[in-house]
């Protein structure tokens, strides 16, 4: 027979996760009307790229030092990726110092127009979003800046799973980006962009999802006051 639900409340669904408003075409839209320069890309904080490039060297340099399999004896990784490259900003501005061959990953193609594969060390140019990426070949480092909140929580760990598969071995990914400091530990989800700013809590727990383990991390120093705090992750497969 019909069953009544008289006297019961209605229960109060629960807030949809931030990650699930994620529309890519929405980001899409916005950074393809962004001025295709440093102070574009950035927000509007030109001066942070140089502190931001010194903390990215530093925190490289003592990833190849406690390394085995790519000390800094070997001299130039084989090859990286920049991925949510931009206009190339972290190729040019440190990538390209430390290895032969930089490919770009990038799916704003405006960004993109002014780099040159075969000059700087840039290799290829795949203007293609990080969800749509199946690397081809072997990477000695992947490098993920400001782009991976782009994606949801499911699309980032089987991105992490394709990127592990193309790792060389002793390879690593590195995850930089924006922490939340949401007053209840949330992740914060920008209607502007459309991205999800992360906790360290959820990061941490979506690496160990893709079957990775940290083997190095550190907050990025000196950045202006007012801004998310920024942290560097280097995974490597457990």
């Amino acid at each position: 027979m019909p069953s009544s639900n008289a006297g019961i409340p209605n229960p109060i669904p629960a807030p949809a996760a931030p990650d699930s408003h994620i529309d890519h075409a929405t980001a899409i839209a916005y950074w393809s009307s962004t001025e295709p320069t440093v102070n574009g890309v950035l927000g509007g904080y030109p001066q942070v790229s140089r502190i931001d490039l010194q903390g990215s060297s530093n925190f490289f340099a003592k990833l190849r030092r406690s390394s085995k399999t790519h000390p800094p004896s070997a001299g130039k990784l084989r090859r990286a990726a920049d991925c949510g490259a931009g206009i190339g900003r972290i190729t040019t501005g440190f990538l390209s110092n430390v290895a032969e061959t930089v490919d770009i990953i990038e799916p704003v193609k405006e960004f993109t127009d002014k780099l040159k594969a075969g000059e700087g060390g840039v290799g290829e140019i795949v203007n293609v979003g990080l969800e749509g990426w199946s690397p081809k070949g072997q990477y000695d480092l992947v490098w993920n800046q400001w782009c991976v909140g782009q994606l949801t929580d499911a699309q980032f760990v089987e991105y992490l799973r394709r990127v592990t598969a193309a790792l060389s071995a002793g390879g690593w990914i590195v995850v930089k980006e924006n922490l939340s400091n949401h007053h209840l530990g949330e992740d914060v989800f920008d209607e502007l962009d459309s991205s999800v700013t992360r906790t360290d809590e959820k990061f941490r727990a979506l690496f160990t999802k893709a079957g990775l383990k940290i083997v190095a991390t550190e907050l990025q120093r000196g950045m202006p006051k007012g801004l998310f705090e920024v942290r560097a992750y280097a995974l490597q497969p457990v």
